[in-house]
């Protein structure tokens, strides 16, 4: 069983920076893709970015491409999302999630259905 705790959210104005942190626990012998993904008001949960259980690979949706950064640390079983010029449409709760990935190569990317171990959720709120 995997735990993923998310911190860092917060009410900015647009234009503003953030970074959101995602630590996991009893990951031990496995090895894990994490991702990010957000739901905002009335809207389906979408997937925001994604980071290779390397580390060597990483993915965006085009909405946060050149605005948003993810990057772990797998000795520290953490990873970070920076969040830099948000808008007022990136307003949601951020979700990290992890896919066990030990069957596969060390920079498969997980389909969104793979992901089985989800955080509890940060709030983001941008105001224009």
């Amino acid at each position: 069983q995997v735990q993923l705790v998310e911190s860092g959210g917060g009410l900015v104005q647009a234009g503003d920076s953030l970074r959101l942190s995602c630590v996991a626990s009893g990951r031990a012998f496995r090895r894990y893709a994490m991702g990010w993904f957000r739901q905002g008001p009335g809207k389906d949960r979408e997937f925001v970015s994604a980071i290779s259980w390397s580390g060597g690979t990483t993915y965006y949706v085009d909405a946060v491409k050149g605005r948003f950064t993810i990057s772990g640390v797998n000795a520290k079983n953490s990873v970070y999302l920076q969040m830099n010029n948000l808008k007022p449409e990136d307003t949601a709760v951020y979700y990290c999630a992890a896919a066990d990935v030990t069957l596969y190569s060390a920079n498969y990317r997980p389909q969104p259905d793979e992901y089985n171990y989800w955080g509890q959720g940060t709030q983001v709120t941008v105001s224009s």
